[in-house]
Formats: structure tokens, sequence, C-alpha cells
């Protein structure tokens, strides 16, 4: 009697009728469903997420164990969720870093938005979700990723064969800066070419190992770091930071209008200090503005990666070199970084073929 009530597609709509909150679709139109075992009254299911899931996938099982276990003629239900990062390569013709999968571009129009602090942030979140994790931090001029993820002071990367220097671990990521090569008194007054050969060199004789996502922290603006990067380097994605200000919007826009330029493809908008919350009376108020962020997605036809507060929390663990996501993981800010974390990721690996090729077009006097 269970071999009959009990059929792969029966199987399938109890499981289509949950929606994967990331995925923004269920499991099964996705393709994540990979394999249906039916034995007896005895349901085994394999399934398959394109993004980093540790956090998350007990949750997901749990969720799933009910919905398939309701279907008549079930009696056990057994659900493997696994994941895995694939490499998305930049539509640029460039030598990729070797083992490093994909390198994600965090930046914004100008500064004082808290794109370092949204990197910092998005990294460790990235990480606690199981995935390896590399951050560059790209500002030669004014490097704080040292500050930021609370390596000591005067921290110095160890070297190999005195050609490649060892990321300095910190919090599950592996990190490389300007600023463990040089003092806090010492300012970089260089020109635009050695500005790009230093970043170059830190880049590619730095020994990141098999990295999942490598996050570079840029620098504000679009001038020759940001040139130097999308012209040499495989860069698969890129997010802009901003907020809802109207003159941090317009430059945003030049941000994103220069990664169009380059062929790198903007995966997001992530709005920072969308709203101020009052630690007082809870009362919430939209200081610089509001929708802003969803407003130039729409226009770019991009979309709303997260929407973070003006938090004077966030900025006292900065300061402090413990980033939120680390020193309070449960909190509510906390849980707003995870989640944006999880949506940069799945923005990339929905990312098609189409995209990720540019066709050659020739012209000829024919």
């Amino acid at each position: 009697m269970t071999d009959i009530l009990l059929t792969q597609t029966s199987i399938e709509e109890a499981l289509s009728s949950y929606q994967d909150p990331y995925l923004n679709t269920d499991l099964v139109s996705f393709g994540a469903v990979q394999k249906i075992d039916i034995q007896g009254g005895k349901v085994t299911v394999d399934i398959h997420l394109p993004y980093p899931s540790e956090f998350v996938k007990g949750g997901t099982e749990e969720i799933l164990k009910v919905m398939v276990g309701n279907v008549e003629g079930v009696e056990s239900v057994d659900i493997n969720i696994g994941w895995e990062v694939s490499a998305h390569k930049s539509q640029n013709t460039v030598e990729a870093i070797s083992n490093v999968k994909n390198i994600i571009a965090v930046a914004s129009g100008k500064g004082g938005v808290g794109k370092s602090t949204t990197s910092v942030n998005l990294a460790i979140s990235l990480a606690k979700d199981g995935a390896k994790v590399g951050l560059l931090d790209a500002d030669i001029y004014g490097p704080s990723q040292g500050l930021l993820m609370g390596v000591a002071e005067g921290t110095r990367p160890a070297t190999i064969d005195n050609k490649w220097f060892v990321p300095v671990e910190a919090h599950g990521v592996k990190t490389m800066s300007m600023a463990y090569l040089t003092t806090d008194d010492t300012p970089m007054v260089w020109r635009g070419p050695m500005v790009s050969g230093a970043l170059m060199q830190i880049l590619t004789q730095t020994a990141w190992g098999e990295l999942d996502y490598l996050i570079i922290d840029m620098p504000p603006g679009t001038g020759d770091i940001q040139l130097t990067l999308s012209q040499k380097f495989p860069v698969a994605g890129s997010v802009i930071v901003t907020t809802p200000q109207d003159i941090a919007l317009l430059d945003a826009k030049k941000g994103i209008e220069m990664f169009r330029k380059v062929n790198i493809p903007v995966l997001g908008i992530i709005e920072n200090m969308s709203m101020h919350i009052c630690s007082n009376c809870g009362h919430a108020e939209h200081i610089f503005g509001e929708n802003g962020g969803q407003k130039i997605a729409d226009q770019y036809d991009t979309q709303l990666l997260g929407s973070l507060p003006l938090s004077k929390f966030i900025r006292e663990q900065s300061d402090a070199g413990t980033p939120v996501v680390v020193e309070q993981e449960n909190s509510d800010v906390a849980l707003m970084y995870r989640n944006l974390a999880r949506n940069v990721a799945v923005a990339l690996a929905k990312r098609t073929a189409n995209d990720q090729q540019i066709p050659n077009i020739s012209i000829s006097d024919d």
C-alpha cells in the first residue's frame, strides 16, 4: 500500500511547498534536489545548495522533514543538505589567481558610507556559514582592516621563501593589508602607478590558499586602483555600498557605471545607515533619506542586498576590533549582516552562463 501511495512526484510536491528565503524560489524548481530515494515508507532526499549554508542547513532540513513527513504513506524521512561554492569567472580574459574561486569587490562612490565595516562583517559572515574567505584591504592610502579585524598593531605577515606573504588570520578570515607592511605614522605619499603596483604585489604575492571568496575592500572613488583591479584581475562581481543621502547616491551611480564600463557585474546595492533607531525609545527615523538604495537598484536593474541601520553599537564594536557578527552574533544587527552575506553569495551563484560571457565582436571592411 505504501509503495502505491509514495511516488517521486508526491515527494517533489511536498518539497515544492518550501520557498528558500535566499534563492527566492522552491528547491525543486531551482534544481537543488539531486536525489529522491523511496524504500517502502522510508524517504531519503539529497539537496545541493549553491551558497554557503552551514549555519542554516540544519533548520532547513527540519522544515523539509516535516513537510515530507506529512505525505501519506511516509514513515521516516532523511534530508541531507550539502552545498558548494562554484567559481564564477570574470568576463575579462585575465589569468585567475590560483585556488581563488571568486573575487568580489566591495566599493563605494565616496568615503564615509561604512564600506570597510561592511566588508569586514560580510567576510566574517561568509566564513561563519562555512566558506573559505580572504579579505584584502585595497585602500593603500588609508588601510583600516587591521584595526577593524582586531589585528594587533605592529603585526607583520610571515613570508615564504622571501617571495610570498602569509595572510594574517583573524575571526576565521585570511586578511592582507598595507597596514601590515607600514606603520600608522607612515603616510603613503605615492603617485598612481606606485599605488597600482603595490596593489598588484600584495594581491598576487599573498599565499591565499584555497578560497571560495576573496573580498576586496576597495578605496572610495573610481580611480587608479579600481581600473587596475578590473583590468588585471578576474573580478566575478561587485557590491556597491551607499547611504540614502542624495550625494552618496549620486556617487554610487558613478561606481555602478564604472563597473559596467569594465564588464564587471554589479551583484547589488547595500544601503548603510538606512535609519537611526533611538536607543531610549526605539523610534526609527530615516535621517539620511529613505529608499535611496532601492531606487538605484531599480534604475540599474540590480537588487537591494540589504539595509543596515545607523548604529552606535556597530561603530563601537568596529573601533574595538570585534566586529558585530563576532561580538554578538545573534543580535538583530549581526543577523542583518548574515542575511546580507547570503544574499551576496546567492546573487553570485545565480549568474548564468550568458552573464559570464561577453561576445567577441569583430569589425571588418567587408
